[in-house]
């Protein structure tokens, strides 16, 4: 079993290690290539300006993470065309699929592009061009590998000229329409022959060949060669769907519905997620994954054991349908906590409105695992992820919670992507993500950025002044943006671009966003009026940011418009990243 998926961020470790894979099947089945040609693989996929074409790589992998075959596709924008530069297979990988899917992947996404065809060079199966007879029949397979998709060699030019006379084995231009006749006119042909000689072989075509060349086609419309291999009746069209690397692996447990606390004016409820899942499930941009379960070790890396403990003994205590509210607080004497667990809570507590039931921690756990599936989907190669959880948990403290919130699986998610490179979080819900910062505050390889209403009237009120800008390691890597009560979309929007430049500058292998959508225009918690086609426009700016991503639900209660919003927030997201 493999799959092929693209690379979409060479700064993520797993992509990094997929890159030198390729370098060395470039090297092993491409002899003759010079070896600062493949040294320079991870520059054109950082600055395809440089090279004039947007290089884009696809690998085929198998369960194991293992390079098993690649392609390379150059993209002209300028001039609307795709062209193949390498697809291969490792060794003693041929005859497993892995090339035709390679190829089908490329197809799909040189249509998505909108490009004219795919190009690619193919050397002759013509004996007068090709001498070596084996050679002859390895040139023949493969063209009539690609024959069976319609791609066939241009014809009346001097294209497949020598460069140097007297050359042999010269290559033939081919061409791949999607199955569908499409015919070149001269100088549509001229300039995309021009643009591949002149970008592809710069320090082997000079001038005087390229000209040559260009000005050989003369033919009104650029003929094809006549398929010569198989029938019109065999040829593959392309079949337009959305290819599963440019999904969103979402992560959802409707075991959160358990946690269900029906005093009147509770606003997390579990409406909220189904609300939010049935909006997304109208799209087509989510690849639905089942949560794994992960050991208790990752929670208690960033929680307090003391803290974990008492939550689990809590909430199996408590009698089914009933809750327990904090209203006792230590301030005189916090090293002393009470026996009974149940008045213990104010120790473990920051306010007095988030309850504790049978089945509080239950949940919260769930939500971790679905955040930490989400994360381990991110370190296998998924460009983007979505744990769709509840409780939140941006509010929960190493050794406390709160605020709706009893674990914080944002900043689980975010410890267990460090061990694997720098994290940047973005918390863009109405309340300050006061959980992470703290959590956080004195290490060096995570950052903590958070736009959130001022603490002088928004909860939690103790944290998330401008001031705080984390200690030790961590000193410039807390940084809050406190906003006023009333906030202008056009305020909210610039200060998110401060943010994006804070984590570009940051330069972190992974982004976590703690995704609060109580900014929303009458959420009965904040005090904001940002709509769908403003959270739209905040979804691209992220999306546009060149790390892989994982966005963890917080906040978010006007039930009415969350699906709304949230749909739109994911198609700016996918807009930023794949458009």
């Amino acid at each position: 079993m493999f799959r092929i998926r693209r690379i979409y961020d060479t700064n993520n470790p797993i992509n990094q290690a997929a890159v030198m894979r390729v370098q060395q099947i470039l090297r092993e089945q491409f002899i003759l290539i010079h070896s600062s040609e493949i040294d320079k693989l991870p520059d054109m996929l950082k600055n395809p300006l440089k090279y004039r074409f947007r290089s884009i790589l696809f690998v085929a992998d198998n369960i194991k993470g293992e390079i098993n075959g690649f392609a390379l596709l150059l993209h002209a924008p300028d001039l609307d065309f795709s062209y193949l530069d390498y697809i291969s297979t490792a060794k003693n990988f041929t005859g497993r699929g892995i090339g035709g899917a390679l190829y089908q992947r490329v197809r799909e996404e040189a249509f998505l592009l909108q490009s004219k065809g795919v190009f690619c060079e193919c050397l002759p199966d013509d004996p007068l061009l090709c001498k070596d007879t084996l050679v002859l029949k390895q040139n023949t397979a493969r063209l009539r590998f690609y024959e069976k998709y319609g791609a066939r060699p241009i014809i009346n030019t001097k294209y497949e000229t020598p460069v140097k006379e007297g050359g042999d084995n010269p290559p033939y231009l081919v061409v791949d329409t999607f199955g569908k006749e499409r015919k070149f006119k001269k100088d549509e042909m001229r300039q995309i022959v021009e643009a591949i000689l002149e970008r592809k072989y710069p320090d082997v075509c000079d001038k005087e060949y390229v000209d040559m060349v260009v000005n050989s086609i003369t033919d009104e419309f650029v003929q094809l060669r006549p398929l010569k291999y198989i029938s019109n009746k065999k040829v593959e069209a392309i079949k337009p769907s959305l290819p599963a690397d440019k999904l969103i692996t979402l992560v959802y447990n409707n075991q959160h519905a358990i946690h269900h606390v029906r005093e009147r004016g509770y606003v997390e409820s579990p409406v909220r997620v189904k609300t939010i899942l049935a909006s997304l499930n109208k799209t087509n941009l989510f690849n639905n994954i089942e949560p794994r379960h992960f050991g208790e070790h990752h929670i208690t890396v960033v929680h307090g054991r003391d803290f974990v403990d008492y939550l689990q003994k809590v909430c199996s205590v408590i009698p089914d349908k009933e809750s327990v509210y904090p209203y006792v607080f230590p301030i005189r004497n916090n090293a002393r906590p009470p026996k009974d667990l149940p008045m213990r809570a104010g120790y473990y507590c920051i306010d007095t409105f988030t309850p504790l039931n049978k089945n509080a921690y239950l949940a919260a756990r769930n939500a971790v695992n679905c955040a930490l599936t989400a994360a381990q989907a991110i370190i296998e190669g998924s460009y983007l992820a979505y744990a769709l959880v509840r409780p939140p948990g941006h509010h929960a403290e190493r050794n406390v919670f709160g605020g709706f919130c009893y674990l914080n699986s944002t900043a689980i998610a975010a410890h267990y992507l460090s061990q694997h490179g720098k994290v940047a979080i973005l918390d863009i819900d109405y309340h300050h993500g006061n959980g992470q910062q703290t959590i956080f505050y004195n290490r060096g390889d995570v950052l903590t950025v958070s736009i959130h209403g001022h603490p002088r009237f928004a909860y939690p009120f103790f944290s998330g002044f401008a001031e705080e800008c984390g200690e030790n390691e961590g000193k410039d890597l807390n940084i809050n943006f406190p906003m006023p009560e009333n906030l202008t979309t056009d305020k909210y929007m610039e200060t998110l671009k401060k943010a994006v430049q804070q984590i570009n500058k940051f330069e972190p292998e992974f982004l976590v966003v703690a995704l609060g959508l109580d900014t929303a225009r009458g959420d009965p918690t904040g005090t904001w009026s940002l709509d769908a086609k403003d959270f739209e426009q905040i979804g691209t700016i992220i999306g546009e940011l060149p790390f892989s991503t994982l966005f963890v639900q917080e906040g978010g209660y006007k039930t009415k418009t969350i699906g709304k919003n949230i749909r739109s927030f994911f198609k700016g997201v996918w807009d930023g990243s794949f458009a």
